[in-house]
């Protein structure tokens, strides 16, 4: 289980704002031009405007710019036009609402990237001639059935921002591909039929009785390409081909049986064929994954939307959806989901990514919630619990419902370590603000039965080692550090912890050692984590009035 996350890239917006009536929904472009990208790295102009429920500038609204701390950082006037700015604002995450006539907004996260302009998202108040809006505005804010956002580029790792601590991002980043993972990695499906009947031997007899035969060819190759036998049926797909190569059923499965082999890019040519002959969804989304893999995310996610675009179906609205949070386009990503959310509410990996989402959003307590919805749906599945367990422990405080979920994890499944771990971990974070009997043994136990369970555990051997040096038990807490560095060698906050443990019993020899082992370990794990970050390219968005449409069902 790793619980040390991968980062990914921050999100530029163009200078767009997205705005919501108290009573109606609203999409509406900023009342000025796109902000230059010639400021400095290290912040840049916030800009949006406040509008009544019929789409009215409201002149002289209060808008308040906040730390997700609730630290007011500036506060602006609206213009005659609606418009404001916050000037030079330091890069990171902010909360931001208006206020006028006693109407307030619903609270919009926003992110200062380091270049270039923001797209604000924010509740317009009633103007002072619409007081139908006061009683309405505890509406919730709803987005539009069309996502008004297009990919206009990528740019690299240096624009990465976040939200928190670095512990934070690296989990809501670990999450954003972990998200990815829930994708079924099948692309398109190969064609049915064709080679679903038949032994290898009849169907080996049938091609050498008429070695020129297109379905001979294609029947055999399907069947070892349903069996994962890349290498044989590549040569017979290649000659059906050649044969027929207009055959779209034939082109397709050559170009899985490609990618199956490694050749990305000689399959990437036969899914180019096919989209020459037409927008199937299925062949868009085998594009997608092509172009990704092959290092070409701009492509990779115009290929999801187009999917989304021909069919809006649970499938492609996820690839679309984890594309773009992988990429940190995280409000994009939580548009995507939450349409996603509500056409497929029975989708649990939607759900859940959609909870990722929110988290990357720094909206910890909405992600909680989608999360623990997203349990309750199938209590057999781990993924939701797994990722609720991860978001608990980065979060900076206590989050709702789920030390309850994780409880039902770790008693329905009793012999899962993972959970067992997770739920340990969230009753020790319950204590540290509401402190109660026994917890601490509570969660003792639970970490001594996820490494029963499995002894490669090495987290909970790490709390083991914490919980017996807090009891300053130091003797203990070296033999679980110890056995924590067995079961994970890069773990290296375990090192640390053990030279503390160490200059404690006093052997500053071994002390010294474990802490020179650790700052070696954090040093290759921080260049790592560097690399990782320049391999990840970002998306740059620009307005568009024709975007594709999301699930409504």
């Amino acid at each position: 289980m790793r619980f040390f996350f991968h980062p990914l890239r921050r999100l530029l917006f163009s200078c767009w704002a997205v705005l919501f009536g108290a009573l109606a929904l609203l999409w509406v472009p900023f009342c000025f031009g796109q902000q230059s990208a010639a400021g400095t790295s290290s912040g840049g102009d916030l800009r949006g405007c406040v509008l009544d429920a019929s789409g009215h500038p409201v002149s002289g609204a209060l808008v308040r710019l906040e730390r997700t701390d609730g630290t007011v950082v500036a506060q602006a006037t609206a213009s005659a036009s609606g418009n404001f700015v916050f000037s030079s604002v330091d890069a990171g995450q902010y909360q931001v609402t208006a206020e006028a006539s006693g109407v307030r907004s619903r609270t919009v996260m926003a992110i200062v990237p380091s270049r270039a302009a923001i797209r604000l998202m924010l509740q317009a108040v009633a103007s002072p001639q619409s007081p139908s809006a006061a009683a309405s505005q505890s509406t919730a804010m709803q987005f539009s059935d069309q996502p008004d956002f297009t990919i206009a580029g990528v740019t690299d790792w240096t624009a990465v921002g976040g939200h928190g601590s670095d512990a934070n991002l690296r989990t809501s980043e670990d999450l954003a591909r972990e998200t990815l993972a829930l994708k079924p990695r099948d692309g398109a499906t190969p064609t049915e039929g064709a080679g679903s009947s038949g032994t290898e031997m009849q169907l080996r007899a049938a091609l050498a009785a008429s070695p020129g035969n297109f379905e001979a060819n294609h029947r055999l190759g399907e069947f070892y390409l349903h069996n994962g036998d890349y290498r044989q049926s590549l040569p017979l797909l290649e000659s059906a081909w050649r044969i027929d190569p207009k055959s779209n059923a034939n082109t397709l499965d050559l170009a899985l049986a490609c990618r199956g082999a490694g050749d990305l890019r000689q399959a990437r040519a036969h899914v180019a064929e096919l989209l020459a002959r037409g927008n199937d969804a299925d062949w868009l989304r085998l594009a997608g994954d092509l172009d990704e893999a092959l290092g070409n995310p701009l492509a990779a996610v115009q290929d999801y939307q187009r999917a989304v675009e021909v069919d809006p179906s649970e499938q492609n609205t996820f690839a679309w959806g984890s594309e773009l949070l992988l990429h940190r386009a995280i409000w994009e990503a939580q548009e995507v989901f939450r349409k996603g959310a509500g056409a497929y509410p029975s989708s649990v990996r939607m759900q859940t990514a959609y909870g990722a989402a929110l988290f990357a959003g720094a909206l910890y307590d909405q992600a909680a919630l989608r999360l623990c919805a997203a349990s309750d749906l199938d209590p057999g599945d781990p993924e939701p619990y797994i990722f609720m367990g991860q978001i608990e422990i980065a979060a900076p405080n206590p989050l709702p419902c789920i030390e309850q979920k994780l409880a039902r994890f770790a008693q329905t499944q009793p012999a899962n370590s993972t959970a067992d771990y997770l739920y340990a971990m969230t009753i020790l974070k319950t204590q540290e603000r509401s402190p109660q009997p026994h917890a601490v043994d509570q969660a003792e136990a639970l970490f001594h039965k996820a490494v029963a369970a499995d002894g490669r555990n090495a987290r909970a051997w790490f709390e083991l080692g914490n919980l017996a040096a807090a009891r300053r038990d130091f003797a203990a807490a070296i033999d679980m550090y110890r056995k924590a560095i067995d079961a994970d060698p890069q773990l290296s906050d375990a090192y640390y912890r053990l030279g503390v443990a160490y200059d404690r019993s006093g052997e500053a020899d071994k002390a010294r050692q474990e802490f020179l082992l650790h700052d070696q370990i954090a040093k290759t794990q921080a260049e790592a984590v560097d690399r990782e970050r320049r391999s990840i390219q970002q998306f740059l968005f620009a307005p568009s009035s024709q975007s594709a449409p999301l699930p409504t069902h």
